[in-house]
């Protein structure tokens, strides 16, 4: 008993709490695991409280979110980095449908920039199962690459895309003569994915 509540009692509002806390979620997988922590949690005060619908449903959802997690982690993806240039028309509309999630994670990120300096510029479209999921572009000063944007859409940031551009294509950014990547931020969210970049 806590604050005259009964643990049992504070399970079922965890639970609750932590299925909200999943909805909230932009990335699917996390919404599927705080989803399957919720459900477990509420799946088991159903049964405690021998509430058996409220068990039972439970216990679905668990079952539901074990499957579609093993689906997505063995799921073997198509990724591709395909190089277009500053000008093309397709990136322009990308740029501009997106642009205020782009200027949240990075503020100083103009186009304009870019078209001033284009033989120094890499850019890339990001195909994930040959839809376009993100766009990277960076700008080459001697041996080093500044990258000005690494923008991914919500649904696809699993960190899958940056684990394929940083860690798995080494090889494009030597075949450039880059030596070294430099990406400069404030955003914290942004600076917790870096970390897991091993920048």
């Amino acid at each position: 008993m806590f604050l005259d509540i009964t643990y049992l009692e504070w399970l079922g509002y965890l639970s609750s709490v932590i299925v909200a806390i999943s909805l909230t979620m932009s990335s699917i997988i996390k919404l599927r695991i705080y989803n399957l922590i919720g459900g477990t949690a509420f799946s088991i005060y159903g049964f405690m409280i021998g509430s058996m619908p409220v068990g039972f449903l439970n216990l679905f959802i668990v079952g539901i979110n074990i499957y579609y997690l093993i689906k997505i982690y063995s799921q073997k993806e198509a990724f591709q980095l395909l190089k277009v240039n500053i000008d093309d028309s397709y990136i322009n509309y990308f740029l501009d449908f997106n642009k205020t999630q782009i200027q949240e994670f990075f503020p100083s990120f103009t186009a304009d920039n870019l078209s001033e300096n284009k033989e120094n510029n890499m850019v890339f479209t990001f195909l994930r199962d040959s839809v376009v999921a993100g766009v990277f572009i960076g700008t080459k000063v001697n041996q080093v690459l500044n990258v000005q944007l690494d923008y991914v859409m919500i649904p696809y940031r699993d960190l899958k895309p940056g684990k394929f551009i940083y860690q798995q294509n080494k090889a494009l950014f030597k075949e450039n003569g880059i030596n070294k990547i430099e990406i400069t931020t404030n955003n914290d969210l942004h600076i917790k994915y870096l970390k897991k970049m091993n920048f």
